[in-house]
């Protein structure tokens, strides 16, 4: 299907691939992986042919037909129906010539073709694509143009998808969906029955879609088979035995040239020096273990407030009073709360996380802060607020006018800018380079409450896995909107669903989430097949599964509070630890040493129980969820 052969490209200078080779086999789907500017967009624009390479070849085999999303959203007086449908351009071409041909054989062979490529069954096809996009049928009858740009990006991968070419390249798919339609294109992409060559950071999609990954890699394409887990575990495995090697060759080295130096110059054992020499030359040059540059994430700690550090009582949120988005808000959040939002775009999620951030005041209700509560608020599109003639440091000086340079420069190393890049244009930073930026600054006064709205958007693998990191070793209440199931999973232990004009908890696991999406979706579709099927049935399933949650919700909160004990003692254990291990403990009392042995042997007790705790909560909840 695909062949690359010795493929060179150089950008401004740089080689962003060379003599890179790989195939990918038809009907295979491939996950294109690598750091933010390895070049993976680039060779996606090399094989449709927007760009030319320096040296090598790239052939797609005869007649294929290959389609990508376009750069640029749609718009125009149109339907989103009728945007899609044109997507396919051999159906419209048809229907033209059929509307306007008066031949009653050209008219045969119209209809016949018509007929081979199932033309009369698009608009079904199309409305389906577009409704697991979060389209309704009412808003697939509006014009392309009264929609904002990240919807109507939504009706231009709606359109690829639609017209189902040959060869399928999608770049970064999920960044202008919600965590609903991402379940929905993960599904719909694992059953594709073209090639498929999908970039993502989104390590679910990987792990669900992906047959193969192709890892751009220090300028090369190196291919694994298997999806991103598979992926990432034998990179790990290779890594791991070139280290070991270059190790060994390493010690190897410095025994012969030891003896070298020490008997080059006897007359008695010249000889067997220079066959040391010989046996020197023959290793080789020391093998090189090239790792990517680890990224770290670290938020500072705020000092601990009394909860809660909000509430609100009967709120409702909006922007205008007669027609409130959110209604009855009753909730509180504390310090060691771990919040995400679930619920499709344009339900409120947006607006509620405006109204915590005092970015919006409630239209109705009470709303009860903590006077010394601090919140960091992020949401992707301040990268457009940035100034991109300044640099990060110029940023942070800003916003820190008193504070000391090497300050300054603290919080920007938090965040993986060491000096050369905190000098750096904004105009020249990448997208997750202005993504870590704009963390930086928002925690730079060690909030005690930290919004984060799509933050992993221009984010790779590596950095949201830093993300992570940070996020579970932070001591601040966070409140996460996220599309990335594998960051939800990870830094969140309470879900809040916002739908209907309501924030209620939900009384389940991520994965409960998407079997419920999934159920609404079969259960959408054979009402669409059977519209004799009692909806009454389809309510008392809902009930039960309702219930069922809502039995199980006590066993999953001691679950997730033991789990959180394990994390609190077991930081503990580890703080008390590395303060034994300090030599300046050792130059006073010795009380103060057997005071902290002592200290450390109650701690892990401690943290042996919780564990215990731990492992019995969880395995009743797995009883439970199985009866």
């Amino acid at each position: 299907m695909l062949h690359i052969n010795d493929l060179t490209y150089r950008i401004g200078g740089r080689i962003l691939l060379d003599n890179a080779t790989v195939h990918v086999a038809q009907g295979q789907r491939v996950g294109l992986v690598g750091r933010n500017g390895s070049g993976k967009s680039t060779l996606l624009k090399l094989i449709r042919e927007e760009l030319h390479p320096d040296a090598g070849t790239i052939s797609v085999r005869s007649r294929t037909r290959v389609g990508c999303v376009s750069q640029e959203a749609p718009d125009g007086e149109e339907t989103l129906l009728d945007c899609v449908l044109a997507h396919d351009g051999e159906r419209t071409s048809l229907l033209a010539e059929s509307e306007s041909s008066t031949d009653g054989h050209r008219l045969a062979e119209l209809h016949e073709r018509m007929a081979a490529i199932d033309a009369h069954s698009a608009p079904a096809r199309a409305g389906a694509i577009l409704a697991g996009l979060g389209f309704s049928a009412e808003a697939q009858l509006r014009p392309v143009r009264s929609f904002s740009g990240g919807w109507r990006m939504r009706v231009a991968l709606a359109g690829a998808l639609f017209a189902g070419p040959d060869l399928l390249l999608l770049d970064e798919p999920t960044n202008h969906l919600d965590l609903e339609a991402s379940l929905w294109l993960e599904n719909y992409l694992a059953s594709y029955p073209g090639t498929l060559i999908v970039i993502s950071h989104d390590r679910g999609l990987l792990n669900a879609v992906a047959e193969r990954i192709i890892h751009v890699d220090q300028t090369k394409l190196v291919a694994y088979g298997g999806n991103y887990d598979r992926f990432e575990q034998i990179r790990r495995e290779k890594i791991e035995l070139a280290t070991k090697a270059a190790s060994k060759q390493l010690d190897q080295r410095k025994k012969l040239q030891a003896f070298i130096d020490r008997f080059r110059a006897k007359a008695t054992k010249a000889a067997q020096a220079q066959s040391r020499v010989k046996m020197l030359e023959r290793l080789g040059p020391p093998i090189s273990v090239i790792e990517d540059r680890a990224v770290s994430f670290e938020f500072p700690d705020p000092e601990a407030l009394a909860p809660p550090v909000i509430a609100i009582e009967h709120g409702v949120a909006g922007y205008a009073a007669d027609n409130p988005v959110l209604r009855n808000l009753n909730f509180r959040i504390d310090m060691d709360d771990r919040i995400a939002l679930l619920g499709a775009n344009g339900n409120g999620k947006s607006t509620l996380a405006k109204v915590l951030s005092g970015r919006l005041a409630l239209l109705g209700g009470r709303l009860q802060r903590s006077p010394k509560l601090r919140i960091g608020y992020f949401a992707q599109h301040q990268t457009e607020e940035l100034n991109t003639e300044e640099t990060p440091f110029d940023h942070m000086r800003t916003l820190m006018p008193d504070a000391l340079e090497k300050k300054v420069r603290a919080q920007l190393g938090r965040f993986g800018f060491a000096q050369d890049r905190a000098n750096v244009k904004v105009a020249n930073l990448s997208g997750g380079e202005k993504a870590r930026l704009l963390f930086a600054l928002m925690s730079r006064d060690a909030p005690h409450l930290m919004i984060l709205d799509e933050p992993t958007n221009h984010l790779d693998i590596d950095s949201r896995e830093a993300l992570v990191a940070a996020l579970n070793a932070y001591e601040g209440a966070v409140v996460l909107i996220s599309h990335d199931p594998h960051l939800i999973e990870l830094a969140a232990d309470r879900l809040w669903l916002v739908a209907d004009g309501q924030v209620s908890s939900f009384e389940g696991d991520l994965d409960e989430y998407k079997r419920l999406l999934l159920d609404r979706a079969r259960e959408a579709r054979r009402g669409g097949r059977d519209p004799k099927e009692s909806s009454a049935n389809r309510k008392e399933e809902r009930r039960a599964a309702a219930d069922l949650r809502k039995q199980l919700a006590p066993l999953r909160k001691a679950a997730q509070q033991a789990e959180r004990q394990v994390e609190l003692l077991g930081k503990k254990k580890t703080e008390l630890q590395a303060r034994l291990a300090d030599p300046s403990l050792y130059a006073g009392s010795p009380d103060k040493v057997a005071a902290l042995q002592r200290e450390i042997g109650e701690a892990g007790k401690a943290l042996t129980e919780a564990e215990e705790a731990w492992l019995t909560a969880q395995s009743e909840l797995d009883q439970a969820a199985s009866e």
